[in-house]
C-alpha cells in the first residue's frame, strides 16, 4: 500500500523515530497509527525520545584518514556509560561515521545547527528560481520547501543517506544504535580536513 508523507510525519512527531523505520512500521500495520506505533515499541525505537533529555558524558573521538592522506575527519560520538562507549557496536558506528563525513562532506550536523545566514540565503536562491521559472506564487513556497529539504539531505549529516545504505539516513542509523544500548547517543561535532582546502570550503 502507498504510504503518504504526512502519515510518516505524524508516526514521526509521535516516536521521534527516523522516516525510513517509519515507513516500514506504517506498511507492517497497514497504515494504521496505533499498531506502528506499537511496532515502534516492541523494537524499542520508539522509547529513544524519552532518552533525549539524560547526559551524554562518556563516548569516543573517532578518525579516519582518506586517499593516502589527502583527506581526514575526527568526529566526537557521545553516549551515557563507558560500557557502552568501549562495544564494538559503537566503535563501528563512530567509525561510519567518520567515514561519512569524509565522504559527503557536510556542513552541519543537523538543519538546526545550520547559521540562520545561510538557510536563507539558500531561500532566497530557490525563491527566485521559481519565479524566474514562472511558477505562480501559491506554488513557490512549497518548491521552496521542497528544495530546501534536498538541501538538507546534501549538507547536514543527520538528514544525509547513509553511504553504505542509501535506504536509511544517518539519523535512522542513530536511533538504531540508541534503541539496541537503550542510550542517548550524540553525534556532538566533527572537523573535517582537506589537503589544500582552506576551512570552510
Amino acid at each position: 500500500m502507498e504510504i503518504s508523507t504526512e502519515l510518516v510525519k505524524e508516526l514521526r512527531d509521535k516516536t521521534g523515530v527516523g522516516v525510513m523505520a517509519c515507513k516500514n512500521a506504517l506498511m507492517d500495520s497497514q497504515g494504521n497509527i496505533d499498531k506502528a506505533v506499537e511496532i515502534l515499541r516492541k523494537k524499542g525505537i520508539a522509547k529513544v525520545q524519552k532518552r533525549e533529555g539524560r547526559i551524554a558524558s562518556e563516548g569516543q573521538i573517532q578518525s579516519y584518514v582518506h586517499m593516502g592522506g589527502k583527506i581526514g575527519v575526527l568526529v566526537e560520538v557521545n553516549c551515557e556509560t563507558d560500557f557502552s562507549a568501549n562495544t564494538e557496536d559503537f566503535t563501528s558506528f563512530s567509525k561510519n561515521i567518520a567515514m561519512q563525513i569524509a565522504a559527503t562532506n557536510p556542513i552541519a550536523i543537523s538543519p538546526e545547527k545550520l547559521s540562520t545566514e545561510i538557510v536563507e540565503s539558500e531561500k532566497e536562491i530557490y525563491r527566485e528560481q521559481a519565479l524566474q521559472a514562472g511558477k505562480p506564487d501559491k506554488v513557490v513556497e512549497k518548491i521552496v520547501e521542497g528544495k530546501l529539504k534536498k538541501f538538507y539531505s546534501e549538507v547536514c549529516l543527520l538528514n544525509q543517506a547513509y553511504i553504505r545504505d542509501p535506504d536509511i539516513t544517518i539519523e535512522d542509523l542513530l536511533n538504531e544504535l540508541k534503541a539496541k544500548t537503550g542510550e542517548n547517543i550524540i553525534i556532538s561535532r566533527f572537523a573535517r580536513f582537506q589537503l589544500g582546502v582552506p576551512e570552510g570550503k
